[in-house]
Order: structure tokens, then sequence, then C-alpha cells
């Protein structure tokens, strides 16, 4: 299984940073890909955050969420999948710094005459 990361570059809504798509490689979900992740800032500032795939739905008027991929018992169980996400955002992240930096010292070089 790989991460597919896909950068918001609207800025909109405020604090998404990217979505992210699982692609398998192996196994019987093999071909297939889940789509549905986004990689968010934190509110407070400290860190980011991984929302999983959902639906919304209405009752009453009241918008609600129904989350598609659910832990049979235990809660932590999302946590290896969080984790993964994360890390390849952090990778994301690290490769697209690293690809400006020489664009960056090529626009600050003095002109060739």
């Amino acid at each position: 299984m790989h991460v597919k990361i896909t950068p918001n570059d609207k800025g909109s809504p405020v604090g998404k940073l990217a979505d992210a798509e699982l692609h398998f490689d192996e196994g019987p979900l093999a071909g297939l890909r889940l789509l549905g992740f986004a990689v968010w800032e934190r509110r407070n500032g400290s860190g980011r955050n991984v929302t999983f795939p959902s639906r919304q739905y209405s009752v009453n008027g009241e918008r609600r969420s129904y989350a598609l991929l659910r832990p049979l018992t235990d809660t932590k169980a999302q946590d290896p999948v969080r984790d993964v996400i994360l890390s390849a955002y952090a990778r994301f992240e690290a490769e697209a710094t690293e690809a400006r930096e020489p664009e960056e010292a090529e626009a600050g070089a003095a002109p060739p005459w």
C-alpha cells in the first residue's frame, strides 16, 4: 500500500493542507484505491490531523456524518492508518521544500552580466 498526496492549492477550506488516497498494491484490494482522507492543520496550530472518509446526511435539518472506515472494537485501530498518512504528507512536504530551494537560490543569484 502507498499513499498519494494531492496538495490543497486553493487554500479553501481554511486549514486543509491536502487530500490523501490509499493505493493498494497487494492482497485482495490490489489495484484499488480508497479516497476521502484529508490532512488538516490543527486549529491550535500544533501539528496535523487526518480526517477519514465519511458521508453526510441530515436528520431533522441537522447535518451528521457517517464514518465509512470504522474500527471493529479497538478505537486505536485507526492510528496506524493516520500515522502512515501523516508520514506520507511529511515526506511530500519535505520533497516540495527541497524542490523549491534550488529555484529560490537561482532567483537570488547575481545576474550573469
